[in-house]
């Protein structure tokens, strides 16, 4: 089947296929498509979102199901081949020979690819780690400094996540400030992101650089270009005394604060409605994984502000609220929030 007919079969099924890349609508079109079309015949729709504890139960008896055709002896051997180099070569052929890619999916109306990631989260020992010792942060500085950022190395070493240790070292590299942004720090934050922003414009529009020698030091770009990915670890170097994700929310409450002329939106009771509104719509959207949350959609139910602002607020509300989040999945979170803290939050308001 060539990709364009793959494409168009696969849009019967995927609605958003065309923002899809040519190599994934391929593999698609291997794993997928014939499972579509059985699926279609019973009846039975491609399903997207939160994953129902039936589907869970399904993923389990599939994994038990082929570790029991194939001898391997753990749900993490076979989902974390390269955990395992001496075992490698023999898994790979066993997963080959018994089709792991049908069997892992068997029952499940989803695209093999969600299937496998919901399966690796729920089998990965690693998930649950909790705080990083003395010890540990010690060696990630070690294996940093002899690997540089190969963090799917160092996350083996370690038997963490690839994000968790990537995360932590950009935390212990340097001497972090915790406390309140100073008036200091904000301007360099400030001057940082102007020039990336900058440099970014020459390549892309040189003709668009007035937007910022033609405004003021406060709001000099404009809203589309304030709405764009920026590259936040080389604005962490810049600031020099916070980490990215300090950087990141920071500016996010900046650029919020800019965009609706100062009004603070999580404040009194509009900061209570705020959450509420964030927690029903999060808990609307039935995902699975944040990945899978449309968060520009929520970021206009919220207000006039960027996705990240949005994404920053729910960071805070399961910091604040949920205990022992780091264990919990994404939807076990938004669970908690709505059976659990919503009622406090609707009472107080």
């Amino acid at each position: 089947i060539d990709l364009d007919t793959a494409r168009q079969e696969l849009e019967e099924f995927i609605p958003h296929v065309k923002n899809i890349s040519d190599s994934s609508i391929r593999k698609m079109a291997g794993r997928d498509l014939t499972r579509f079309k059985e699926f279609k015949k019973q009846g039975i729709s491609v399903k997207f979102g939160r994953f129902t504890q039936k589907e869970n139960q399904q993923i389990q008896r599939n994994v038990d199901e082929f570790l029991a055709l194939t001898g391997i002896d753990s749900a993490e051997k076979l989902l974390f081949t390269s955990r395992y180099p001496e075992d490698k070569d023999t898994i790979h052929r066993l997963k080959t020979e018994h089709h792991f890619c049908e069997k892992i999916s068997e029952g499940i109306p989803r695209p093999w690819r969600l299937i496998y990631y919901r399966a690796r989260k729920m089998f990965d020992p690693n998930n649950y780690k909790g705080r990083y010792t003395k010890e540990e942060k010690e060696q990630l500085k070690k294996y940093q400094a002899l690997y540089g950022n190969d963090w799917k190395k160092i996350s083996e070493l370690m038997s963490r996540s690839n994000l968790s240790v990537a995360m932590k070292f950009s935390e212990i590299k340097s001497a972090i400030n915790y406390g309140p942004w100073t008036k200091a720090e904000t301007q360099k934050l400030m001057n940082a992101v102007k020039e990336i922003m900058r440099k970014k414009l020459q390549l892309e529009n040189p003709d668009s650089l007035f937007l910022l020698d033609q405004s003021n030091s406060d709001l000099w770009i404009d809203r589309e270009l304030l709405y764009q990915a920026l590259p936040w670890t080389e604005i962490e170097t810049k600031v020099g005394s916070r980490y990215w994700r300090q950087c990141k929310q920071k500016w996010n409450s900046i650029l919020t604060s800019k965009l609706n002329r100062g009004q603070q939106l999580y404040r009194g009771i509009s900061g209570l409605k705020a959450k509420i509104n964030l927690i029903k719509r999060l808990y609307e959207t039935r995902a699975e994984e944040a990945s899978e949350v449309n968060w520009d959609e929520l970021s206009n139910a919220i207000g006039d502000v960027p996705r990240t602002y949005v994404q920053a607020k729910f960071y805070k509300l399961k910091v604040s609220f949920v205990p022992l989040w780091k264990r919990k999945t994404f939807s076990e979170i938004i669970d908690y929030l709505y059976e659990i803290k919503l009622p406090e939050l609707e009472k107080k308001l």
